[in-house]
């Protein structure tokens, strides 16, 4: 059986932080897709001036994590193994969708883990955290800091966390007893980095057309504060060609733990483009490009067909591109862009 699989604050916040974005020189043009086989990749530029990404790789067995002094340059940059799953018990299995933020002064990187041993067991998915001992990820040594605690025990992973007005928040995909659904997705303020502060918040089930293609899946939030508002894109559906892109759009002044807070919406943001021949979008991040401009981070494949479990197919890539915005300031994300040199911001 498969299962399908993951907000943004840290990179578009750091930019501001960066007061050399403005006036660095003319960056590497981007040529897509950016680095093969990483799938769920985060891209996001850290106030120290490095952009860092982490990603899946095809064997599900370690985190990795790269950076470049520019977005193109990640692409042929020396890539660091952090932590490779241990031989047995709840760590020893499939490795999912890393993600890295500096919470309270350290590196803690989430990530999505089962055991080892084959059958329905390797799905028994859930979120845990490595932590770094200093302030330089690329070489600090790096340690399991222990399990997200939530309120019940079931299939959850795409953990990604940001600060909204003071309170730092977790998101991610769980699935819940008594609700016929693969993933949901879930809000909430964090005690610390792997303990909630309050009951999470249920901002939106899978009950959509295009949410329920092969599974009924919501996963993979990502969050980008822009124009007054809050944006969520999240993933649905199979991880096939169905796989696409929707997204919950909150005015920034609301309680965003009140899913009434949240509109979703009603069609895909981002799906499969045949023209464009890019299969699959989804799993994003949002970053900023040396001049500070909003980039989209996404995998998607380059064809269609794929012989046995799409699970199994190595050939996500990670994938760039910009992002406009419409009169109304809502982000408008074109059809994925076709192979080659990325198009102008």
């Amino acid at each position: 059986m498969t299962i399908s699989r993951r907000l943004f604050l840290a990179g578009a916040a750091t930019a501001a932080a960066v007061p050399s974005l403005a006036r660095t020189a003319k960056a590497p043009r981007v040529t897509n897709p950016l680095v093969r086989e990483r799938a769920d990749a985060q891209v996001f530029r850290h106030e120290d001036g490095w952009y860092y990404m982490t990603g899946s790789v095809p064997e599900y067995d370690r985190l990795v994590l790269r950076r470049s002094r520019t977005v193109a340059g990640l692409a042929t940059a020396p890539e660091r193994v952090l932590w490779r799953h241990v031989a047995s018990g709840p760590l020893s299995g499939f490795i999912w969708a890393p993600e890295m933020h500096w919470i309270g002064g350290r590196w803690i990187m989430y990530f999505a883990a089962g055991p080892s041993g084959g059958g329905e067991d390797v799905f028994r998915i859930r979120t845990h955290a490595v932590a770094c001992d200093g302030a330089d990820p690329m070489t600090g040594s790096w340690s399991v800091l222990g399990q997200l605690q939530t309120p019940w025990d079931s299939f959850n992973l795409d953990s990604t966390s940001f600060v909204h007005r003071g309170q730092r928040y977790l998101a991610w995909a769980q699935r819940e007893e008594g609700i016929d659904t693969n993933s949901n997705l879930y809000l909430a303020p964090l005690a610390t980095p792997l303990t909630l502060a309050a009951r999470p918040a249920r901002l939106s089930v899978p009950e959509l057309p295009w949410e329920v293609q092969g599974f009924k899946v919501n996963e993979a939030p990502a969050l980008l504060a822009r124009h007054g508002r809050l944006f969520l894109t999240y993933s649905a559906s199979a991880t096939d060609a169905r796989y696409c892109m929707g997204m919950l759009t909150a005015r920034d002044d609301a309680d965003i733990m009140d899913p009434a807070s949240w509109s979703k919406s009603p069609v895909p943001v981002m799906k499969t483009s045949i023209e464009h021949r890019i299969y699959g979008p989804g799993h994003n991040s949002f970053t900023v490009d040396e001049r500070g401009r909003d980039l989209l981070v996404f995998h998607a494949r380059d064809y269609e067909k794929i012989k046995g479990d799409p699970l199994f197919d190595p050939n996500r890539h990670t994938r760039v591109q910009p992002i406009r915005y419409g009169p109304d300031g809502v982000p408008l994300f074109d059809p994925p862009v076709a192979n080659g040199p990325m198009p102008a911001a």
